[in-house]
């Protein structure tokens, strides 16, 4: 089976592919200065943010707001053929439930900063057709590990498990 996770492209689509993941981590930023989850996503139409997010799981006791989520429902309600024409970026592997949104709305590109600190379902993802790219950020992989590190509970709760023996 041939991979469908893009790799290498020109040096324009990098640059082009940088500048909007310094606005997802920059809501990533804003997430953790206010105590959430370093988690952030911006949504790309035709070269212009059409949404941003920041996980506010802990801010608002959501158990749905995950970054790509309220990037989501921050860009407002659009025709399916819409998000055919959109990207989104995210500081992290989107999970199971992020994952599940850009397939139903068939986003067709999805790049993020990093996929050591937790990987999600990236086969399902292709298997539908989404591109991936992993630009493997240095910047968002200590973020994370900063807080996996200082705030390893709410970590779990978030990606929903645990890692320590003898729990869940």
């Amino acid at each position: 089976m041939e991979s469908k996770v893009i790799k290498k492209s020109s040096q324009s689509t990098q640059s082009r592919h940088h500048k909007f993941m310094s606005e997802a981590q920059k809501e990533a930023q804003e997430s953790l200065n206010n105590g959430g989850i370093p988690v952030g996503a911006v949504l790309v139409k035709n070269g212009e943010i059409i949404g941003r997010g920041h996980n506010k799981r802990i801010q608002l006791e959501s158990v749905i707001l995950h970054a790509e989520m309220e990037c989501l429902e921050n860009a407002g309600r659009m025709k399916a053929d819409d998000y055919k024409n959109c990207t989104l970026y995210t500081t992290l592997s989107p999970c199971a439930m992020c994952s599940g949104a850009i397939v139903l709305y068939k986003i067709p590109l999805v790049v993020m900063g990093e996929n050591e600190n937790f990987k999600g379902p990236e086969k399902y993802l292709m298997d539908h057709d989404v591109k991936l790219i992993n630009l493997n950020l240095d910047s968002c992989k200590k973020m994370f590990e900063n807080f996996i590190y200082n705030h390893p509970e709410l970590w779990e709760e978030d990606i929903g498990y645990t890692s320590r023996k003898g729990e869940g």
